[in-house]
């Protein structure tokens, strides 16, 4: 576990963003709270690489209180608010260079009744296919914010990680109008999977695009 541990630390601390992006793919992210452990498996994230990523809230070096923990160490947890909706985002470089990854879809493990709950009733898919909908899911609060994403309650076990058969390669969701950075395809996904966003029922696959083994 500790071993596990210290390779995603140090794949933090060393690989560009959009690596760090694609090897969360698969990761498993949990939250210890007072009901119990509830998590899953990242299936669905987005590489912001501020500061010269026009959608990323650091582009141009930008320093505001709300972006404050942009600047911090690897690993440290980003949340912002959009459209009333939480989103969960983990630091990839080292201080002082704010670029992240923003996770978008989570295909639940443990805890799914809870899951539920929080979610107010929803279940299937909609329980967590998306940025705003997994952070609810998880009961993901503010008072995170600037906390590691490798030793708080909110954390990720790499010694539980899945590998995909396959990760997509995609343009970023709702990132009109900033040039060159709306093609740029900086969302990864497992192929396949359901809890991917706006994934179409014809795609998802038997297995949800796991190897086995």
């Amino acid at each position: 576990m500790v071993k596990k541990m210290n390779e995603a630390i140090e794949i933090f601390n060393t690989q560009p963003t959009e690596e760090v992006a694609k090897y969360l793919i698969g990761m498993y992210l949990e939250h210890d709270t007072p009901q119990g452990k509830i998590g899953g498996y990242i299936v669905d994230c987005e590489a912001y690489l501020g500061p010269d990523d026009l959608a990323a809230h650091s582009f141009g070096m930008r320093r505001t209180p709300r972006v404050r923990a942009m600047y911090e160490k690897p690993g440290t947890i980003y949340l912002y608010t959009m459209h009333t909706h939480l989103i969960l985002n983990m630091i990839t470089q080292p201080e002082g260079m704010p670029q992240g990854v923003m996770i978008r879809g989570l295909e639940p493990a443990a805890g799914i009744e809870q899951m539920i709950l929080n979610r107010k009733g929803r279940e299937g898919a909609e329980l967590a296919n998306g940025p705003g909908k997994l952070v609810a899911a998880l009961g993901i609060t503010p008072d995170f914010y600037g906390q590691s994403i490798f030793t708080s309650k909110l954390h990720i076990l790499p010694e539980r990680k899945r590998v995909p058969k396959e990760i997509l390669a995609l343009p970023r969701i709702g990132i009109p109008n900033k040039g060159i950075w709306t093609e740029k395809p900086l969302r990864f996904a497992v192929k396949g999977n359901p809890y991917i966003s706006q994934q179409k029922k014809s795609q998802i696959e038997n297995d949800w695009g796991w190897q086995h083994g």
